[in-house]
C-alpha cells in the first residue's frame, strides 16, 4: 500500500496538475524536437538520387495542370538550379496551407485528379501526388531552397530551409511576388548531388514521354521521342485497309516511384487517350506491377481513330474496329517482350532448372526433352513470367512424368497373348501412340454416348433435362454429318425465334440458354433444343443460316403419337414465319421418344416448292441402331466393355467434362 502524493505545477504557464496517478491536462508542456537532417533522412532516395529528386519535382508540376516544365542545371556546385513550370500555381494563403503541411494529403484536399489552369479547363489527368513528400525534392541538392509561386494577381516568394531544431522545416522568410498568369518556380544552390545533364534529360523524357501534351526542357532542350535513346523500335501497322497505327516501343531504363503510367499510350491527333496500361479492353499485356513492365512503354500515334474515342478522351469505345485494333497492338507488344527480353528468358531458365535440378536428372531422357520443350514454350509466350510461378508449373510436370512409370506397362505386357503382342506391334507400325489413343478416345466417347443413351431412355423416372437431352446433344452426329463439327451454334436469331415462338404459345415455360450448349425449351412432358449451321450467301458474301436442326425430346417411356407430330410441324412452322429467321434455311425436326405409336406416320414433310422441312419421329431404340451403323459396328464387337457398367457411371463419363449453366428467362 501507497501514500497518496500531490503535485501542484503553480505559474499561470502551466495548465495541468499530477495528483495521485490523474494527469489534469491543459496546455502542452513541450513539443517534439527535430534533428536538423530529420526531414533529408525520411525523403529516402528523393533526397540522395538526382534523377528521383527531379522525378518527383516533375511530377508536382504534372499534378498542377502544367503543360510545361524548365529545369536549368548549374555546370558546378555553387550554382543555381532551377525548375520552372506554366502550372495552376499558389495563392500566398494555399502555399502555406499546401506546402507547409507536414505529409500534406493531397487526395484528401484536392481529389485524385490534377488541377488545371483555366484555358485548360478540359484537360483531364490522375495526379500523382499522395502524401506531400515529392515537393522537396530540392533538399537533395540543398539544405534550403526558395519557392516562387503565382497564381492571378496574388503570390510570394518563400524560403524554406530544414536548419531548425523544434520543426522538421520551417519557413524562413516571405515576400509578396507577382507576374503574370500562373505556375511555380523552384530555386536552390547545388552544394552536392548535382546531376548529370544529359541523363536527367533521357530519364525526364522517358517517364513523362506518355503525354505528348506534357513538355520537359532541360538546360533548353528536350528530347522529342523519336530521337530518344530509348527508343528500340518504329514500326508502322496496318489495321484493316483504312487504319494505320505509329507503333513506338521505348525502353525507360530505370523504374521510379513515379513511373505508375507505363503501359500503351494512345495518342489520337496528338492528344493522349485515357491513361497508358497494360491492359487493353479484357486483354492483359503484362502484369504492369513487375520491373519488367515498369521499364517499357508502348506508344501508338493515330490520326484515324477519332470517331472511337469517348467524348471526355477517358477511353475508346467498345466496337469491332477497336476490338481490331488491340488486336494488332497486343501482337506487336508480345513480339517486342519476346525481343527484348532475351536476356531475362535465359535467366529465367537457368533459375527454374536450378531449383528442380534434382528432380530433373532422375526422369528418363524423352521426359526431360518434353519438359525442357514445355519451359522454352512458357517462356516464349510469357517472356515476363515469374521464375516462381514457372518453377510451381515445372515441378507439376516432373511430377506427372514420374507417375508415367514403365512398370505398369511392363505387367500388362506380360499377360499379353502371342495374338495380342502380334497386334500391338502392328498397330505401333503404322500409327503413333498418341494417334491412336485420340481415335480411339474418339470411338469410346461415342459408344458411351449411345450405351448410355440406350440404357437410360427406357426409364420413365429419368430427367430428361439433365440426363437425356446432354446426351442426345453430345450424339448431334447422329441427326447429319453437318452437324459432327464444332462450328454448330444458337444462333442469335434463332434463338430469337425460339423465345417469341415458345413465349407465345407455351405458358409458364422455361428458356434456358448456356454458351457450351444449344438454348432449351423446357415443357411440360419434353425438351426442345434448337441450333443452326451457318454459311456464307455465294451472292451476297453474308452470313446466313443454312440448316436448322430441333430435337424435342420425350420424358423416359414416352410413346409419340399424331398429336406430337402434329406440334412439332406448328414449331417449325412458327419458327420460320417468326421473322427472325435469316434466309430461307431447311429444317429438319426430330420428336424422340421410347416409341411411336402404330397409328402415326413417323415422317412429315413441311411446304411444298420448295419443301421448307421435314419432321421425323425417331424411337431412342433407332438413335442406337443408326449410332452402331455409323461406328462401323464397333459397339458389336465392344460390347464386353460396356455391359456391366451401369447406366450412370456412364452418363458421368460423357458429362464429367463439362456442365451446362442454367439462365432462367424473366
Amino acid at each position: 500500500m501507497y501514500s497518496p502524493c500531490f503535485w501542484m505545477i503553480t505559474g499561470p504557464e502551466f495548465g495541468a496538475r499530477l495528483t495521485g496517478d490523474h494527469f489534469i491536462s491543459g496546455v502542452h508542456m513541450q513539443g517534439s524536437l527535430f534533428e536538423e537532417d530529420y526531414l533529408v533522412r525520411t525523403l529516402g532516395s528523393i533526397a540522395h538520387a538526382p534523377d528521383i529528386a527531379l522525378t518527383e519535382l516533375v511530377a508536382n508540376a504534372w499534378d498542377a495542370g502544367a503543360s510545361k516544365v524548365k529545369i536549368f542545371i548549374p555546370e558546378k556546385r555553387g550554382g543555381k538550379l532551377i525548375v520552372e513550370d506554366d502550372g495552376c500555381g499558389m495563392t500566398a494563403a494555399q502555399f502555406k496551407t499546401r506546402w507547409m503541411t507536414l505529409a500534406y494529403n493531397r487526395i484528401k484536399h484536392q481529389g485524385s485528379k490534377a488541377e488545371f489552369p483555366p484555358e485548360r479547363a478540359d484537360w483531364r489527368r490522375w495526379a500523382y501526388g499522395r502524401n506531400g513528400v515529392g515537393r522537396h525534392g530540392m533538399l537533395c541538392f540543398a539544405d534550403h531552397y526558395e519557392v516562387e509561386t503565382w497564381k492571378g494577381d496574388s503570390g510570394g516568394r518563400f524560403k524554406i530551409s530544414t536548419s531548425s531544431s523544434s520543426d522538421p522545416f520551417v519557413l524562413e522568410e516571405e515576400r509578396p511576388y507577382q507576374a503574370k498568369g500562373h505556375g511555380t518556380r523552384l530555386i536552390a544552390e547545388v552544394v552536392r548531388h548535382l546531376p548529370p545533364v544529359d541523363k536527367i534529360r533521357e530519364v525526364l523524357s522517358a517517364r513523362f514521354l506518355h503525354d505528348p501534351k506534357f513538355e520537359v526542357i532541360v538546360n533548353g532542350r528536350s528530347v522529342p521521342l523519336t530521337d530518344h535513346p530509348g527508343l528500340l523500335d518504329q514500326t508502322e501497322l496496318l489495321v484493316l485497309p483504312c487504319i494505320k497505327l505509329c507503333a513506338m516501343f521505348i525502353d525507360s531504363t530505370k523504374a521510379a516511384r513515379t513511373m505508375i503510367r507505363q503501359g500503351v499510350a494512345f495518342w489520337v491527333g496528338g492528344r493522349l487517350v485515357g491513361d497508358p496500361s497494360w491492359v487493353l479492353g479484357n486483354r492483359s499485356l503484362a502484369d504492369g506491377r513487375t520491373h519488367f513492365a515498369k521499364r517499357y512503354t508502348a506508344v501508338i500515334k493515330t490520326e484515324d481513330l477519332f470517331g472511337e474515342i469517348q467524348l471526355d478522351w477517358s477511353g475508346f469505345k467498345r466496337s469491332e474496329t477497336v476490338d481490331n485494333v488491340f488486336t494488332v497492338v497486343e501482337e506487336y507488344v508480345r513480339q517486342m517482350f519476346v525481343k527484348v527480353s532475351g536476356e531475362r528468358i535465359q535467366e529465367t531458365k537457368e533459375t527454374v532448372y536450378r531449383e528442380n535440378r534434382t528432380n530433373l536428372s532422375e526422369l528418363r531422357p524423352l521426359a526431360k526433352l518434353e519438359v525442357a520443350q514445355f519451359i522454352d514454350d512458357i517462356t516464349t509466350q510469357s517472356p515476363t513470367v515469374q521464375p516462381e510461378a514457372l518453377s510451381l508449373a515445372v515441378q507439376a510436370l516432373i511430377n506427372l512424368e514420374q507417375s508415367r512409370s514403365g512398370a505398369a506397362l511392363l505387367k500388362r505386357l506380360s499377360t499379353f497373348s502371342e495374338e495380342d503382342i502380334e497386334g500391338l506391334d502392328r498397330l505401333l507400325s503404322d500409327w503413333t501412340v498418341k494417334d491412336a489413343l485420340a481415335v480411339l478416345d474418339e470411338i469410346d466417347r461415342r459408344i458411351t454416348v449411345i450405351e448410355a443413351i440406350k440404357k437410360l431412355s427406357g426409364d420413365p423416372h429419368v430427367d430428361e433435362l439433365k440426363t437425356l437431352h446432354p446426351l442426345v446433344t453430345e450424339a448431334r452426329w447422329l441427326f447429319g454429318p453437318e452437324f459432327d463439327t464444332h462450328e454448330y451454334s444458337s444462333n442469335v436469331s434463332l434463338k430469337n425465334a425460339v423465345k417469341k415462338v415458345f413465349g407465345a404459345t407455351a405458358k409458364g415455360c422455361d428458356f434456358i440458354n448456356s454458351r457450351k450448349r444449344p438454348d432449351l425449351v423446357i415443357l411440360r412432358d419434353s425438351t426442345l433444343s434448337a441450333v443452326a449451321v451457318e454459311s456464307f450467301d455465294s451472292n451476297s458474301g453474308l452470313i446466313k443460316m443454312q440448316n436448322i436442326l430441333i430435337i424435342e425430346l420425350k420424358k423416359g417411356g414416352f410413346t409419340i403419337g399424331r398429336k406430337e407430330i402434329d406440334q412439332a410441324i406448328a414449331y417449325v412452322e412458327d419458327m420460320l414465319h417468326s421473322g427472325h429467321i435469316e434466309g430461307a434455311p431447311f429444317v429438319m425436326a426430330y420428336v424422340v421418344g421410347d416409341r411411336i405409336s402404330d397409328r402415326t406416320s413417323p415422317t412429315r414433310g413441311i411446304g411444298e416448292n420448295p419443301i421448307l422441312g421435314k419432321v421425323q419421329a425417331m424411337p431412342f431404340g433407332q438413335l442406337v441402331r443408326t449410332a452402331e451403323a455409323r461406328l462401323f459396328k464397333l459397339r458389336e464387337k465392344l460390347h464386353d466393355r460396356y455391359d456391366d457398367v451401369p447406366g450412370t457411371e456412364l452418363l458421368n463419363k460423357v458429362l464429367g467434362e463439362s456442365q451446362q449453366q442454367i439462365l432462367k428467362l424473366a
